[in-house]
């Protein structure tokens, strides 16, 4: 059935209320409109679109509410491994895993290639864990803390953290994305990652130039002499190679494939031992500020706290007091408030069948091979926008182009493979969106202000669709291919 203009204006109503609310709270709260003026929009958001949906075709609040709690049901795995990923930068960085890694890292890496290392380095560690969160929650934020000690600026280091990390989970076997883009699309696994190559190592080896350049012409000065960092960690965190026992730990785990969950949670247990032995004096300080009485329970107090709550060490230097201060669980609220949010929003647009009556308007599109894989790509990036969620995104982006592309001979990998250059790699790059708000909380830098120098998720899209236009192995069971 057709969509009707009609339709297609009453769907874009919901979405553009949510656009002039968010840069009405942007231009009023700055980056501090994620701790709530966001969600407030989203919310709004769902409540026209829900009313829009009762009122004009008659759907019964029990599908909204039904959609809602599928929906936010679907994330309870996310929010706790949220809640883990803030333990780790508490446990981690106050057991003097993180110090440890600013440390060595500020003596091994050369300021001129720290970009590319940098990118490099989490592509690797992404690739073995499948998940850009943990790599970008562990070694990226030790990372983060090298480039200011080097006199990069934080957007800079973000950009290349994460272009290296969603390099990493796309092409990772591992990767619950990759898993559900070829699963959907009944594509084999590695058939899948294999057919991404095509347009995913293009992306990756542009970036790498990208930032090659970058650290090559680099000729800003760290705000203080990279000396001050190392003895000021040395000073105040008891620093020693067997901490890195913590993260060999963490990858074996990962190596035996054991669920993310439980991985994260045993690397918090690894890192709490490793505080309590090799940094005995911070966690009986945090603990004392907490309660008195036995060594057990002020040790115990202390660590509850490095755990749960935000957590700052005197060490004399401003710059190094802000690089060990942690947020722990706390730290990650704001970021579970608003993917609930944006989950009701995306199960507003999806009930009252809106999410649908967008899509349509791509159809005309879609004759040619080149129109196609761009309206896939378009379509993948904006649902990210619209519903908030990259997994949401890939399934609604996979079913709504499946027929389109079995009706005009395309293989079902050439669907995959364009949902995955889209619907995965631009999900950090929207503020609101589950990915984006996670990753501005981790790395403490505004997703608006680290999204221009994500520069593997801004070329992979267009990658993409180059590579449709052009027809580099694409495979058309008909005549008609341009």
């Amino acid at each position: 059935m057709k969509t009707s203009l009609k339709q297609t204006l009453v769907a874009l109503i919901p979405l553009a209320v949510l656009v002039f609310l968010l840069a009405l709270d942007i231009s009023i709260f700055g980056a501090d409109s994620i701790l709530g003026a966001s969600q407030v929009a989203l919310l709004v958001a769902a409540g026209i679109a829900i009313w829009q949906g009762m009122w004009l075709y008659g759907i019964p609040w029990k599908t909204f509410e039904a959609e809602i709690a599928g929906n936010v049901g679907n994330v309870a795995s996310a929010i706790l491994i949220l809640l883990l990923i803030g333990a780790i930068s508490g446990t981690w960085t106050m057991s003097g895993v993180v110090p440890a890694f600013i440390y060595y890292g500020i003596r091994i890496i050369s300021p001129k290639v720290f970009l590319l290392t940098a990118c490099v380095l989490c592509a690797v560690v992404s690739v073995t864990t499948g998940s850009s969160w943990t790599t970008i929650a562990t070694v990226g934020v030790a990372l983060l803390g090298i480039g200011r000690a080097e006199g990069f600026s934080d957007a800079l280091t973000a950009g290349a953290i994460i272009s290296g990390a969603y390099f990493g989970d796309k092409i990772s076997p591992l990767s619950d994305t990759t898993v559900l883009a070829s699963s959907v699309n009944r594509v084999g696994l590695f058939e899948h990652i294999h057919y991404m190559y095509f347009t995913t190592v293009p992306s990756f080896l542009i970036t790498l130039i990208i930032f090659t350049v970058l650290g090559l012409t680099h000729g800003g000065a760290p705000e203080m002499p990279m000396e001050v960092y190392t003895s000021t960690l040395a000073a105040r965190f008891h620093l020693t190679p067997w901490l890195m026992l913590v993260p060999a730990f963490t990858v074996f785990l990962i190596w035996k494939k054991l669920p993310a969950i439980m991985v994260l949670a045993l690397s918090v247990l690894a890192a709490c031992v490793a505080a309590i032995v090799f940094q005995p004096d911070i966690v009986r300080s945090i603990g004392q500020s907490v309660t008195a009485g036995s060594s057990a329970r002020v040790f115990f107090a202390g660590m509850v706290e490095i755990i749960y709550n935000s957590v700052s060490l005197e060490t004399g230097v401003p710059e190094v007091n802000q690089l060990v201060a942690t947020r722990g669980m706390l730290g990650m609220l704001n970021t579970i408030y608003l993917i609930i949010c944006a989950m009701c929003f995306g199960a507003a647009m999806q009930a009252s069948g809106m999410i649908g009556h967008l899509s349509r308007i791509m159809q005309p599109l879609t004759r040619t091979r080149g129109g196609l894989v761009g309206s896939t790509v378009l379509t993948g990036t904006a649902l990210n926008g619209i519903v908030s969620d990259q997994y949401l995104s890939v399934i609604l982006t996979s079913n709504i182009y499946r027929h389109t592309y079995e009706e005009n001979g395309y293989e079902a990998r050439l669907l995959s493979r364009s949902v995955e250059d889209s619907a995965t790699v631009t999900s950090p790059l929207f503020p609101w969106s589950s990915c984006g708000m996670t990753q501005a909380t981790i790395l403490s830098v505004p997703t608006l202000v680290y999204a221009p120098f994500c520069f593997f998720n801004l070329l992979s899209p267009l990658v993409s669709f180059i590579v449709g236009l052009i027809g580099w192995k694409i495979v058309c069971s008909k005549a008609r291919e341009s």
